[in-house]
Protein backbone atom coordinates (compact mmCIF):
# COMPACT_ATOMS: atom_id res chain seq x y z
CA UNK A 1 0.00 0.00 0.00
CA UNK A 2 1.37 3.40 -0.97
CA UNK A 3 0.36 6.75 0.54
CA UNK A 4 1.20 9.57 -1.86
CA UNK A 5 1.09 13.16 -0.58
CA UNK A 6 -0.50 15.54 -3.07
CA UNK A 7 0.05 19.25 -3.75
CA UNK A 8 -2.11 20.41 -0.84
CA UNK A 9 -0.97 19.63 2.72
CA UNK A 10 -2.92 16.69 4.12
CA UNK A 11 -4.37 15.51 0.80
CA UNK A 12 -3.16 11.92 0.38
CA UNK A 13 -3.75 9.54 -2.52
CA UNK A 14 -3.84 5.91 -1.44
CA UNK A 15 -2.75 3.21 -3.90
CA UNK A 16 -3.67 -0.20 -2.50
CA UNK A 17 -1.81 -3.44 -3.08
CA UNK A 18 -4.18 -5.37 -5.34
CA UNK A 19 -4.01 -9.16 -5.39
CA UNK A 20 -5.40 -10.43 -8.71
CA UNK A 21 -5.96 -13.95 -9.97
CA UNK A 22 -8.42 -15.87 -12.17
CA UNK A 23 -11.22 -15.26 -9.66
CA UNK A 24 -10.86 -11.46 -9.67
CA UNK A 25 -9.05 -9.36 -7.09
CA UNK A 26 -8.70 -8.59 -3.39
CA UNK A 27 -7.36 -5.55 -1.55
CA UNK A 28 -7.65 -3.86 1.83
CA UNK A 29 -9.84 -0.79 1.38
CA UNK A 30 -9.15 0.46 4.89
CA UNK A 31 -6.68 -0.47 7.64
CA UNK A 32 -6.77 1.92 10.62
CA UNK A 33 -3.21 1.33 11.80
CA UNK A 34 -1.61 1.66 8.35
CA UNK A 35 -3.69 4.71 7.48
CA UNK A 36 -2.85 6.27 10.85
CA UNK A 37 0.86 5.74 10.28
CA UNK A 38 0.45 7.60 6.95
CA UNK A 39 -1.27 10.58 8.58
CA UNK A 40 -4.89 9.53 8.05
CA UNK A 41 -5.93 8.95 11.65
CA UNK A 42 -9.34 10.51 12.21
CA UNK A 43 -12.33 8.72 13.62
CA UNK A 44 -14.74 8.16 10.75
CA UNK A 45 -18.36 8.43 11.88
CA UNK A 46 -20.41 8.16 8.69
CA UNK A 47 -20.16 6.34 5.34
CA UNK A 48 -21.90 7.73 2.25
CA UNK A 49 -22.56 6.20 -1.16
CA UNK A 50 -23.70 8.01 -4.30
CA UNK A 51 -24.47 7.00 -7.87
CA UNK A 52 -24.29 9.63 -10.58
CA UNK A 53 -24.52 9.74 -14.36
CA UNK A 54 -21.97 11.12 -16.84
CA UNK A 55 -21.20 14.85 -16.49
CA UNK A 56 -22.69 15.08 -12.98
CA UNK A 57 -20.69 17.43 -10.81
CA UNK A 58 -21.17 17.26 -7.03
CA UNK A 59 -19.62 20.02 -4.95
CA UNK A 60 -17.69 21.95 -3.94
CA UNK A 61 -18.79 21.31 -0.35
CA UNK A 62 -17.15 22.22 2.95
CA UNK A 63 -18.05 22.81 6.59
CA UNK A 64 -18.10 26.14 8.38
CA UNK A 65 -17.60 25.39 12.09
CA UNK A 66 -16.81 21.66 12.18
CA UNK A 67 -14.54 20.91 9.19
CA UNK A 68 -14.66 17.30 8.10
CA UNK A 69 -12.24 14.91 6.48
CA UNK A 70 -13.29 12.46 3.77
CA UNK A 71 -11.78 9.26 2.44
CA UNK A 72 -13.15 8.87 -1.10
CA UNK A 73 -13.13 5.87 -3.43
CA UNK A 74 -14.94 4.73 -6.55
CA UNK A 75 -16.74 1.39 -6.60
CA UNK A 76 -17.91 1.60 -10.24
CA UNK A 77 -16.97 4.02 -13.02
CA UNK A 78 -14.58 6.96 -12.90
CA UNK A 79 -14.48 10.45 -11.41
CA UNK A 80 -12.23 13.48 -11.31
CA UNK A 81 -11.96 14.19 -7.58
CA UNK A 82 -11.09 17.72 -6.39
CA UNK A 83 -9.97 19.27 -3.11
CA UNK A 84 -9.73 23.03 -2.55
CA UNK A 85 -7.72 24.33 0.41
CA UNK A 86 -9.97 26.59 2.51
CA UNK A 87 -7.69 26.79 5.54
CA UNK A 88 -7.08 30.53 5.80
CA UNK A 89 -3.71 30.10 7.56
CA UNK A 90 -2.45 27.57 5.01
CA UNK A 91 0.26 28.54 2.50
CA UNK A 92 -1.85 26.81 -0.17
CA UNK A 93 -5.11 28.62 0.70
CA UNK A 94 -7.36 28.88 -2.37
CA UNK A 95 -5.40 26.31 -4.39
CA UNK A 96 -6.89 23.07 -5.69
CA UNK A 97 -5.71 19.63 -6.63
CA UNK A 98 -7.42 16.87 -8.58
CA UNK A 99 -6.99 13.14 -9.05
CA UNK A 100 -8.70 10.49 -11.16
CA UNK A 101 -10.31 7.77 -9.06
CA UNK A 102 -11.79 4.74 -10.79
CA UNK A 103 -12.88 1.16 -10.44
CA UNK A 104 -9.78 0.30 -12.48
CA UNK A 105 -7.05 2.11 -10.52
CA UNK A 106 -8.80 1.50 -7.13
CA UNK A 107 -7.11 4.59 -5.70
CA UNK A 108 -8.56 6.49 -2.77
CA UNK A 109 -8.16 10.14 -1.89
CA UNK A 110 -8.12 11.53 1.63
CA UNK A 111 -9.44 15.11 1.79
CA UNK A 112 -8.44 16.62 5.17
CA UNK A 113 -10.61 18.89 7.33
CA UNK A 114 -10.58 22.45 6.05
CA UNK A 115 -10.74 21.55 2.37
CA UNK A 116 -13.76 21.75 0.09
CA UNK A 117 -14.54 18.59 -1.86
CA UNK A 118 -16.21 17.91 -5.18
CA UNK A 119 -16.09 15.50 -8.08
CA UNK A 120 -17.40 15.07 -11.59
CA UNK A 121 -18.27 11.84 -13.37
CA UNK A 122 -16.11 11.21 -16.42
CA UNK A 123 -17.53 7.82 -17.49
CA UNK A 124 -21.11 6.72 -18.19
CA UNK A 125 -21.80 6.65 -14.44
CA UNK A 126 -19.99 6.34 -11.14
CA UNK A 127 -20.69 4.90 -7.73
CA UNK A 128 -18.68 6.72 -5.08
CA UNK A 129 -18.25 5.72 -1.45
CA UNK A 130 -16.67 7.94 1.15
CA UNK A 131 -16.02 7.92 4.86
CA UNK A 132 -16.62 11.17 6.79
CA UNK A 133 -15.19 12.42 10.08
CA UNK A 134 -18.37 14.37 10.93
CA UNK A 135 -22.08 13.61 10.76
CA UNK A 136 -24.04 15.32 8.00
CA UNK A 137 -25.23 18.76 9.11
CA UNK A 138 -26.76 20.85 6.31
CA UNK A 139 -26.84 23.95 8.54
CA UNK A 140 -23.03 23.90 8.79
CA UNK A 141 -22.34 23.37 5.09
CA UNK A 142 -21.05 25.91 2.61
CA UNK A 143 -20.95 25.44 -1.13
CA UNK A 144 -18.34 27.02 -3.37
CA UNK A 145 -19.30 27.74 -6.95
CA UNK A 146 -17.88 24.90 -9.03
CA UNK A 147 -16.60 27.28 -11.73
CA UNK A 148 -15.36 30.13 -9.50
CA UNK A 149 -12.99 32.05 -11.83
CA UNK A 150 -10.70 32.75 -8.87
CA UNK A 151 -10.09 29.00 -8.39
CA UNK A 152 -9.55 28.13 -12.08
CA UNK A 153 -10.33 24.44 -11.60
CA UNK A 154 -9.71 22.55 -14.82
CA UNK A 155 -12.80 20.33 -14.71
CA UNK A 156 -12.99 17.72 -17.50
CA UNK A 157 -16.64 18.63 -18.07
CA UNK A 158 -17.91 21.91 -19.55
CA UNK A 159 -21.70 21.72 -19.03
CA UNK A 160 -22.15 19.72 -15.85
CA UNK A 161 -25.36 18.40 -14.38
CA UNK A 162 -25.72 20.26 -11.08
CA UNK A 163 -28.08 20.19 -8.12
CA UNK A 164 -29.85 23.47 -7.31
CA UNK A 165 -27.60 23.85 -4.26
CA UNK A 166 -24.42 23.42 -6.31
CA UNK A 167 -25.71 25.76 -9.03
CA UNK A 168 -26.20 28.42 -6.32
CA UNK A 169 -22.69 28.03 -4.86
CA UNK A 170 -20.80 31.15 -3.89
CA UNK A 171 -17.41 32.55 -4.84
CA UNK A 172 -14.49 31.90 -2.50
CA UNK A 173 -14.01 35.65 -2.11
CA UNK A 174 -17.58 35.92 -0.76
CA UNK A 175 -17.08 33.11 1.76
CA UNK A 176 -13.62 33.86 3.12
CA UNK A 177 -14.88 35.15 6.48
CA UNK A 178 -16.94 31.98 7.04
CA UNK A 179 -14.01 29.61 6.50
CA UNK A 180 -12.23 27.55 9.14
CA UNK A 181 -9.06 29.11 10.54
CA UNK A 182 -7.30 25.77 10.97
CA UNK A 183 -3.91 25.37 9.33
CA UNK A 184 -2.76 22.86 6.72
Amino acid sequence: MRFLPHELPGVIVVEPDIHRDDRGFFFESYHARRYGEAGIAPAFVQDNHSRSVRDTLRGLHARRSRPEGKLVRVLRGEIFDVAVDLRRASPTFGRWTGVVLSETNLRQCYIPPGCAHGFCVTGDFAEVAYKCTEYYDPADEITLLWNDPGLRIDWPVRNPILSPRDRAGRLLAELVDALPSITG
